[in-house]
């Protein structure tokens, strides 16, 4: 039995689904100079504030995975007989 887990964060009002788009930010964010300005634009928040409690919740383990290799997981969604949505 196969388990797939989606992870969403919650920031303000909004509800953000941890995807590839979004690793894919993370991953620049983390490895250059972004700012918070240019996260929360990157990632449709208000302010630099929200992009702050958004990389606050989501755990570093994630921020530092491959977009590709999270993609991959993600396609395995699909045929999984249980879908968990993880809360952060």
């Amino acid at each position: 039995m196969s388990i797939c887990y989606k992870y969403i964060v919650k920031v303000g009002e909004k509800e953000i689904e941890i995807d590839d788009k979004v690793v894919k930010i993370l991953n620049v964010y983390a490895k250059t100079d972004m700012s918070l300005e240019k996260l929360a634009e990157e990632l449709g928040l208000e302010s630099w504030e929200e992009a702050y409690e958004f990389v606050k919740k989501v755990p570093s383990w994630i921020i530092w995975t491959p977009s590709l290799l999270w993609k991959r997981e993600l396609e395995k969604c699909s045929s999984a007989k249980d879908v968990k949505i993880v809360k952060l």
